[in-house]
């Protein structure tokens, strides 16, 4: 049975991060972990300056409540946490999943995903968490590092589900989004969604040759496909196709030194994930 991988906290992207995840697990009949990692800073206090003028018995006495302190606040953090991961597994369930495992992990998501990414088909983790949502524009500080570490594919979930009836490819003809197309026509999670892959450059023989030859592998695989290429600037193009094709997803790869694929990882990463507003499912 394939496995999905979903990373989820106390921010209002976890509903949604659940809600992909069903969608692809009833989909393909895959399994869930819930995973929900308790940060360092969750279980310790910020260190304080015990030199100076502190007595020694004074300096001990305050060392000792420091201590006591961190120890409920370790116990409250697993307390949230097994709450959230429990909530997420019943949703799961409710939504029809046929397995669903809640997992807490304590220090950082990156070394959660290095653990628990060797058996799983696709990560799927929120736009943004719980220490972003005070800043509509400012993206979860774990997303690019998780895309960079991860060796599978990774959904980034937007900020509410809908039902997924067409995808679009932001194509560039390299190796990360050969591998998309790849998943796609041999997947089980596409069948029967409306495709439209996006090339942004000239309308030139050869990359009109490329996306047409990468458009012709889904629809030899039964895929109703339409093809594009415009000029201008990536994330604007397959922005503004996203809103006039009613996109659902859009799927790209996440490397390269191409226009297209060196946006999404690196200086302009946050651009293009907030320019649409659609989850993004993104391949190395």
């Amino acid at each position: 049975m394939a496995k999905l991988i979903a990373f989820i906290d106390g921010s209002t992207y976890a509903q949604s991060v659940l809600d992909h995840a069903a969608w692809v697990a009833t989909t393909i009949g895959a399994s869930v972990d819930v995973v929900h990692v308790i940060g360092r800073r969750d279980l310790a206090s910020t260190p304080a300056d015990l030199s100076g003028s502190l007595e020694l018995g004074a300096r001990t006495s305050l060392l000792n409540e420091l201590a006591e302190h961190d120890a409920q606040r370790a116990k409250l953090a697993q307390q949230r946490g097994r709450l959230i991961v429990d909530a997420g597994v019943s949703r799961l369930l409710e939504a029809g999943v046929e397995s669903a495992v809640g997992k807490l992990r304590n220090g950082d998501v990156v070394e959660a995903v290095q653990e628990l990414e060797k058996d799983a088909d696709l990560i799927l983790i929120g736009k943004r968490g719980e220490a972003a949502d005070f800043a509509k524009l400012h993206l979860g500080s774990n997303l690019e590092r998780v895309v960079r570490t991860s060796t599978r594919p990774v959904l980034v979930a937007s900020r509410a589900f809908q039902p997924v009836k067409r995808f679009l490819v932001a194509f560039d003809g390299g190796p990360s989004v050969m591998k998309a197309i790849n998943h796609i026509a041999t997947g089980k999670l596409f069948p029967g969604l409306e495709g439209h892959m996006v090339t942004v450059g000239k309308d030139a023989p050869e990359s009109r040759g490329k996306l047409e030859t990468a458009a012709n592998v889904l629809r030899s695989a039964g895929y109703t496909i339409h093809t594009h290429i415009e000029e201008g600037e990536p994330e604007k193009i397959i922005a503004s196709h996203a809103e006039a094709d009613h996109i659902d997803l859009l799927v790209m790869g996440a490397y390269g030194h191409s226009r297209i694929r060196s946006f999404i990882i690196g200086s302009t990463t946050a651009e293009m994930v907030r320019s649409v507003k659609r989850p993004v499912m993104l391949f190395r």
